[in-house]
C-alpha cells in the first residue's frame, strides 16, 4: 500500500535538524537557559539589564593581575602550561582551605577537587550519583545552572519551598517523607543557603542546625553551592553547613565571583570516597582541570591582598543594592514585593496579582530594561509571576535609571489589567507559588 504524504520519511536534506534521531535520550533534556537567550538583547548598549549575574571585576589591580602573569610565563611556563594531575594544583588546594576558614571549614587538601568553575563540580557530582530518574531536592526557586544540570542527566527535582529565611525545614521533612513513601530515593539536596540565586535570600543559623538534622534522619547528602558566601555586606560571613557535618555534605566553591568569572576555577570539598569518585570523573571529563587558571589563582592568592580585594567587592555591590533597594521603593506600586538580600548580586521579586513576568518580558525590552523571569528557577512550571533582579554589574545610576523603567512597564501591565482583567496565569499565579514571601 502506498504511504501518505504524512507517513513518508523527511528527507535528511531538508530537515531542520537532520541528527534529530541520533541524539541520546538524555539530550532533550538540554535547552537553552531563559537567561542565555535573553543576552541578544540585554547587551545591547540602550538596553539596562538587570538580568545577567556577571560579577564586576573591574575594581581589580589589573596591574597587578599581569604582573603577575608576566612572572608566571617567565618562572613556571612550562609547567603551568602543560598538563597536570586531574584533582588539581597541590598549592592552589591548599590556599582553598585558607578561603573557607572564614565560613568555619577546617579540612585537608587532600579532600579538595579543582574543577572547571563549581558549575563542573555540580555536574560531576550529579554524574557520580544520579541515574535517570533519580530524584534531587531543591530549593523553589533554584539556581537555573543546576537545574540545567539536572534536567541533562534526566533527573526529577521535587522543589520545596522557601521563604524570607531561605528553605523551610518543615517542608524539607515532608518532601523528603513523600519521595520515600513513592518508593524512591533522594539523591541529595541541592542548596544555596548563602544569598541564594535567585532570591537573595540566607539561611539563619537555627534552619541550617534543622536541614541537617532532617538530612541525617531520612540519610540524605547535601550538596552545599556557596559563591557568595564571602560576599556579605554586615558581619562575619555564615558559618558552612559542611562546617558542621562534613561526613555529610559535599562543598562547592568558586573564585569565579571573589577574584574572575574568566579563568574558571572552582573547588568540590567531599568525602573521601566521593573524592575519589570525582577524580575518576574529572579526569574522564577534561583529562585534568585548566592548568595554567589553576596557577594563575594560586600566584593571586599568594601575591595580592585577596581578603582586601573581597571587602573592596563587597562595598562595591553593597553600595549597587541599596540603590536597588532605593529605586523599588521609589518606583515600584504598593502591591509589588521584593526580597532584602544582605548579600550577593540578586533581589527576587513578585509582581502584583494578575501579572506575568514572561508575557511582560518583550514589553519590558521595548522599554530598554532586561530582567529574567520567574519560570527560568523552577523545573515543574511555577513563577511567573515573579522576576530576577541583578545589581552586581551596572553602576548605581544605570540601575535606578533600569528599575524606573520597569516600574512604567509594570504600571502599564496594572493599567491593562483594570481595562481586560487579569489574564491566566497557570503554574505559578498568586499563592499557588512557591517563592519568597508567597507562602
Amino acid at each position: 500500500m502506498e504511504s501518505t504524504p504524512e507517513q513518508r520519511p523527511v528527507p535528511r536534506e531538508t530537515r531542520f535538524d537532520a541528527d534529530v534521531a541520533r541524539y541520546a535520550a538524555r539530550a532533550r533534556g538540554m535547552v537553552a537557559s531563559e537567561i542565555r537567550a535573553l543576552f541578544s538583547v540585554a547587551n545591547r548598549p540602550e538596553v539596562v539589564s538587570l538580568a545577567g549575574g556577571s560579577p564586576n571585576i573591574s575594581g581589580l589591580p589589573l596591574d597587578v593581575v599581569g604582573s603577575l602573569l608576566n612572572d608566571l610565563v617567565l618562572d613556571r611556563g612550562v609547567a603551568a602550561m602543560n598538563y597536570a594531575v586531574a584533582q588539581g594544583y597541590p598549592p592552589l588546594r591548599e590556599q582553598i582551605l585558607e578561603v573557607m576558614r572564614p565560613v568555619g571549614i577546617e579540612a585537608n587538601a587532600d579532600d579538595v577537587v579543582v574543577t572547571v568553575g563549581s558549575q563542573q563540580a555540580l555536574d560531576l557530582v550529579t554524574r557520580i550519583f544520579c541515574d535517570p530518574g533519580d530524584v534531587v531536592i531543591a530549593e523553589a526557586p533554584s539556581y537555573v545552572g543546576a537545574l540545567g544540570v539536572f534536567a541533562a542527566y534526566q533527573c526529577d527535582v521535587v522543589h520545596v519551598a522557601m521563604d524570607d529565611d531561605g528553605l523551610i525545614p518543615d517542608h524539607l521533612d515532608t518532601a523528603i517523607a513523600s519521595v520515600i513513601a513513592s518508593g524512591r530515593r533522594v539523591k541529595f539536596l541541592y542548596t544555596i543557603p548563602n544569598f541564594q540565586n535567585p532570591t537573595g535570600v540566607s539561611l539563619p543559623q537555627e534552619r541550617r542546625h534543622a536541614i541537617l538534622e532532617i538530612c541525617r534522619k531520612h540519610d540524605v547528602l547535601v550538596v552545599e553551592d556557596d559563591p557568595y558566601g564571602l560576599l556579605g555586606f554586615d558581619g562575619e560571613p555564615n558559618r558552612a553547613l559542611r562546617a558542621d557535618d562534613p561526613a555529610r555534605v559535599v562543598y562547592l566553591g568558586s573564585f569565579s565571583k571573589t577574584f574572575a568569572p574568566g579563568f574558571r576555577v572552582g573547588w568540590a570539598l567531599a568525602p573521601h570516597a566521593i573524592r575519589d569518585k570525582l577524580v575518576l570523573a574529572q579526569e574522564s571529563a577534561t583529562l585534568c582541570p585548566p592548568t595554567f587558571s589553576q596557577h594563575v589563582v594560586s600566584s593571586y592568592l599568594e601575591r595580592h591582598d585577596w581578603r582586601g580585594q573581597i571587602k573592596s567587592f563587597r562595598e562595591m555591590y553593597r553600595e549597587r543594592r541599596d540603590a536597588m533597594l532605593d529605586a523599588l521603593d521609589d518606583f515600584m506600586p504598593a502591591s509589588m514585593t521584593w526580597t532584602k538580600p544582605g548579600g550577593g548580586f540578586f533581589v527576587w521579586a513578585t509582581l502584583p496579582e494578575g501579572l506575568d513576568a514572561k508575557a511582560m518580558s518583550p514589553r519590558a525590552i521595548t522599554e530598554r530594561v532586561a530582567y529574567v523571569p520567574g519560570t527560568a528557577f523552577y523545573a515543574d512550571g511555577y513563577g511567573s509571576q515573579c522576576l530576577r533582579l541583578s545589581y552586581c554589574f551596572p553602576p548605581p545610576e544605570r540601575i535606578r535609571e533600569g528599575v524606573r523603567r520597569l516600574a512604567a512597564v509594570v504600571e502599564q501591565e496594572l493599567e491593562l489589567r483594570e481595562t481586560f482583567g487579569p489574564m491566566h496565569l497557570g503554574p505559578g499565579r498568586g499563592v499557588e507559588s512557591p517563592g519568597p514571601g508567597l507562602t
